[in-house]
C-alpha cells in the first residue's frame, strides 16, 4: 500500500468487545477531514459511539456499509495524506479544531507513533486487569452519542456543543499527524486527550486544564475525568418520577423482517413472520446471562416484607418537602448498601486463574447497579461508591443514570462497573422472580410490587402494604446463613425504617 494512504482500523472501544455494528457514516469518499473529526457512528453491545479519525486528509475508501457488523482490528476507513498524489489536488485547506496546536514531530519534538503506542499499551494493560481505569485516547470512548445522525458535509459536530467547519482557502493550517490531537504543551505527553474525553468533560462541565493525568507520563485516564465529575455531591433532583419506578416499561422495538420471511417452518408448520438478528444490547445480554447460568451455581432465598412503615415515613417526608423526597427505591438502596457492609461476601467477585485456582475478590466500596429498561433493551448502570451516599443522594444519582441510559449516553464505565445489583421488577406488576445474577457479580436483590395483603400485627389481622424480596446468590462465595442474614437485614430495615436509619 502507498505510504500516502493511511488505513484506520476499528479500534477496541474500551468495552472488552470484539465487534461493533456500523450504524452510519458521517463522511463520504472525497471529503476533507481533520484529526479527531467523527467519521462514523457504531453501536456496540453497550452504547452508541462516534468514532474519531486519528488522521487528516482526504477520504479515499469506506470499508463497510451501514448495518454491517465489523470486527475490531479490521480496516474502517482509508485516508489519503493531505498534499499527496492520492488526495484531490483541488482540496481546500481544512480548519484545525479550536484549542489544538500542531503536534507534529517537527514542531513539538514528540514521537507521535511512540506516544500512540504507549497510550494503546497502557489501555491494553488496564483493560486486561479489569481496573475500569481505561485510557481515553486513540479511539477509546469516554462518552457516547445519544442517537443516530445523518451524514454532515459543511460542518461536522463534535460532541454536543462544538463543530469543526471546512474552512475557506484563506491561510493554510497545519495538518495533524496521527494522533495526539489536543496536545497543548509541545513535547509533553501529559495532555494526550481524545475528542471523546473532551466531550465527556464538556458534557459534565469539567475543565480539562484543571485535571492532572494519573497515567504513565501524566496521561489523562478515564478515572481522572470521572473523579472530577463525581467530586461534588450530586444535587437533589425533584421527585417527578413514580415513587417506586425508576425504570419504564419495555418499549416495543420494531421487528426487522428478512428476505426469507413467509417461508414455512419445518418444525411447527407455521409460516415465518419475521427474523430478527441478535445483536447489540440483546446479544450482550444473551451472552452475559448464558455465562452466568453456566458458571454460577446460584441459590435463591426470598421473604415477604411489610413495607407499611416505610411508605408512611416517606409520605410524611413528602408533606414537608414535596419535591425533595427520595423515592422508595432510594431508601431500599440505602438499606442494601448498609447490609452489604455487614455481609461483604455478597459484594465480591470470584476469579478463576488459568491454572484453575480460584480467588474471591473483595472490594473496599460498593458500586450499586440497578436494572433499567430502555428502548435499546435492559441495561444495568451503577451508582459508583454508593456506600458513601445518603438516600437523597442515591435518589438523585439513580434518576440521573436512568435518564442517560434511556438516552443511550451512559458510558461503558457507568454500565460495567457494578459490584451488586438491585432489580426493581415490581414496576412490571410481578411479585417475584428467579433472577439470573449479573455476571461477574455474585448476588442480586429483587423487589416485587407492593400490594395490600392480610398481615398479622400484634396478634390481630390487618391489611398491610406487602412486598417480596428475592435474593439470588453465588453459593461458591457464601452459604445460606450469610444470604439469609443479609436478606433479613434489608427486610427488617424496610419494616422499621426509622430505627434502621438511626443506626446508619
Amino acid at each position: 500500500m502507498s505510504s500516502d494512504m493511511q488505513v484506520f482500523k476499528l479500534p477496541d472501544l474500551g468495552e472488552g468487545l470484539t465487534e461493533a455494528e456500523l450504524v452510519n457514516w458521517l463522511v463520504a469518499v472525497g471529503d476533507q477531514i481533520v484529526v479527531d473529526q467523527p467519521i462514523a457512528e457504531v453501536e456496540t453491545a453497550k452504547s452508541m459511539v462516534e468514532v474519531p479519525s486519528p488522521y487528516a486528509g482526504t477520504v479515499a475508501e469506506l470499508h463497510g456499509e451501514a448495518g454491517q457488523t465489523l470486527d475490531v482490528g479490521k480496516p474502517l476507513i482509508s485516508i489519503a495524506r493531505a498534499g499527496s498524489a492520492a488526495a484531490s489536488p483541488a482540496a481546500a485547506p481544512v480548519a484545525v479544531p479550536a484549542g489544538s496546536v500542531d503536534p507534529s514531530p517537527v514542531s513539538s519534538g514528540l514521537d507521535v507513533s511512540s506516544a500512540v503506542e504507549a497510550a494503546a499499551e497502557t489501555y491494553r494493560t488496564e483493560e486486561k486487569a479489569g481496573s475500569g481505569n481505561v485510557l481515553i485516547g486513540y479511539g477509546t470512548p469516554g462518552g457516547v452519542s445519544g442517537g443516530r445522525t445523518r451524514p454532515r458535509k459543511a460542518s461536522v459536530g463534535v460532541g454536543s456543543s462544538s463543530a469543526v467547519s471546512v474552512a475557506e482557502p484563506a491561510a493554510a493550517a497545519p495538518v495533524m499527524e496521527p494522533s495526539v490531537a489536543g496536545t497543548r504543551i509541545p513535547g509533553k505527553l501529559s495532555a494526550v486527550i481524545s475528542p471523546l474525553v473532551r466531550k465527556m468533560a464538556r458534557d459534565h462541565g469539567v475543565s480539562l486544564d484543571a485535571i492532572e493525568g494519573s497515567g504513565a507520563s501524566g496521561l489523562i485516564m478515564r478515572r481522572d475525568v470521572e473523579a472530577a465529575i463525581t467530586a461534588p455531591a450530586a444535587p437533589a433532583v425533584p421527585n417527578s418520577a413514580p415513587d417506586s419506578a425508576p425504570v419504564s416499561s419495555p418499549a416495543a422495538a420494531p421487528v426487522a423482517a428478512s428476505a426469507d420471511t413467509g417461508a414455512v417452518d419445518g418444525r411447527t408448520g407455521l409460516s415465518v413472520s419475521a427474523r430478527t438478528p441478535v445483536r447489540g444490547v440483546r446479544k450482550a445480554v444473551a451472552a452475559n446471562m448464558t455465562r452466568s447460568r453456566s458458571e454460577i451455581p446460584e441459590a435463591t432465598v426470598w421473604v415477604d416484607v411489610d413495607a407499611t412503615a416505610l411508605l408512611e415515613m416517606r409520605a410524611e417526608l413528602k408533606k414537608r418537602a414535596p419535591h425533595d423526597t427520595p423515592g422508595l427505591l432510594a431508601f431500599i438502596a440505602r438499606f442494601v448498601t448498609a447490609g452489604l457492609k455487614k455481609y461483604p461476601a455478597l459484594n465480591t467477585r470470584l476469579e478463576t486463574a488459568s491454572d484453575g485456582s480460584q480467588e474471591i475478590v473483595g472490594f473496599s466500596g460498593i458500586n450499586l447497579g440497578f436494572a433499567a429498561q430502555t428502548d435499546r433493551g435492559l441495561v444495568v448502570p451503577s451508582v459508583r461508591n454508593a456506600h458513601e451516599l445518603s438516600a437523597r443522594e442515591l435518589d438523585a444519582e439513580i434518576r440521573r443514570l436512568t435518564a442517560v441510559a434511556r438516552e443511550g449516553k451512559a458510558t461503558p464505565t457507568e454500565l460495567g462497573s457494578g459490584t451488586f445489583t438491585l432489580n426493581n421488577y415490581g414496576v412490571f406488576g410481578v411479585d417475584g422472580s428467579a433472577a439470573i445474577i449479573n455476571y461477574p457479580e455474585v448476588a442480586m436483590l429483587g423487589v416485587g410490587r407492593i400490594i395490600d395483603k392480610p398481615w398479622v400485627v400484634n396478634g390481630e389481622l390487618a391489611v398491610r402494604k406487602v412486598t417480596e424480596l428475592t435474593l439470588a446468590f453465588d453459593h461458591r462465595v457464601c452459604d445460606g446463613e450469610t444470604a439469609a442474614g443479609f436478606l433479613r437485614y434489608v427486610a427488617d430495615a424496610i419494616e422499621n425504617p426509622g430505627g434502621a436509619l438511626a443506626d446508619m
